[in-house]
């Protein structure tokens, strides 16, 4: 089985065809913290560089973000931290 940091890159891959992205498991840095899950995987940082973002506001480009991970927000992630930048800035 995939780990979740994979299906979450995987997911960007696919929806947004990015030039760069960078997908990290920070959930070690929240051990004990609410939310925080036993095994892991529940806060994680995504920095993405995508065309798709060019033109759009920073919270559109987290709207997005947020829209094609719902399923994993709804569920095993608590957190996530999103840096989102167009591919012409």
């Amino acid at each position: 089985m995939e780990n979740l940091a994979a299906r979450i890159e995987a997911k960007l891959q696919k929806v947004f065809t990015p030039s760069a992205l960078t997908v990290t498991d920070d959930s070690h840095l929240h051990a004990g913290h609410a939310g925080a899950r036993p095994g892991g995987e529940s806060h994680f940082t995504v920095d993405i560089t995508a065309s798709r973002f060019d033109g759009l506001t920073r919270v559109a480009r987290h709207r997005l973000v947020n829209e094609a991970l719902a399923d994993e927000l709804a569920g095993p992630v608590h957190a996530l931290v999103i840096r989102a930048k167009a591919a012409v800035e």
